[in-house]
């Protein structure tokens, strides 16, 4: 079966969106404490090690898949990347309970900001990422330091916008949640005057 690149978009997308109920999910299941978020972040090391390690480890070894040339560039970006997703994952996880603790601090419901986390980081990486990918272009003839702008697509840029909106439209929507509801005030009944 062959998957179009539509179908890993979709299945990454499931992935990511995903991520961040379930990581605070297992967060709260060992305990929801310091010691839990590093039991949730060895228990996402753990599973990344399986499917990142072990997996292709067994592709190359059966000859299922061709071994690659090893460069020395190839090994650090690659490692780069792994520490930048690890670095997100414990950002997300601490992002969780940090935003618990504030939303109990100010009184609220301890899920009060936790609904803002997911929207957020994945509007934001986007833009970065975009935004990265306007300015560095690295290649394997010109290396990794090959910098300049390249001006996007309108479309693109619209889309940017859109995206920041968005996220503003999230912390907008966070601060109306967090306003003070009216009291409703409920008249007094009144007495018909009687008749002398």
């Amino acid at each position: 079966m062959t998957i179009p690149w539509w179908g890993y978009v979709i299945l990454a997308g499931l992935a990511w969106g995903t991520y961040v109920p379930i990581i605070a999910f297992g967060g709260l299941e060992f305990g929801g404490k310091s010691n839990a978020r590093l039991a949730a972040i060895l228990c996402v090391g753990l599973a990344y090690f399986v499917l990142a390690v072990i997996f292709p480890m067994i592709l190359f070894t059966t000859g299922a898949e061709e071994s690659p040339s090893i460069k020395t560039s190839a090994v650090v970006f690659s490692a780069l990347a792994g520490v930048a997703g690890a670095v997100g994952a414990i950002c997300v996880v601490f992002a969780t309970s940090t935003a618990v603790k504030a939303a109990t601090d100010a009184g609220l419901p301890a899920t009060s900001y936790k609904i803002y986390i997911a929207p957020l980081i994945f509007g934001l990486a986007p833009v970065i990422n975009t935004l990265l990918s306007t300015v560095w272009h690295p290649s394997p003839k010109t290396g990794w330091n090959n910098f300049h702008f390249e001006l996007p697509n309108v479309y693109l840029l619209i889309g940017i916008v859109l995206v920041g909106l968005g996220a503003a439209l999230v912390l907008y929507s966070k601060e109306i949640g967090e306003a003070p509801k009216p009291v409703a005030v409920t008249p007094e009944p009144t007495v018909p005057a009687t008749q002398p």
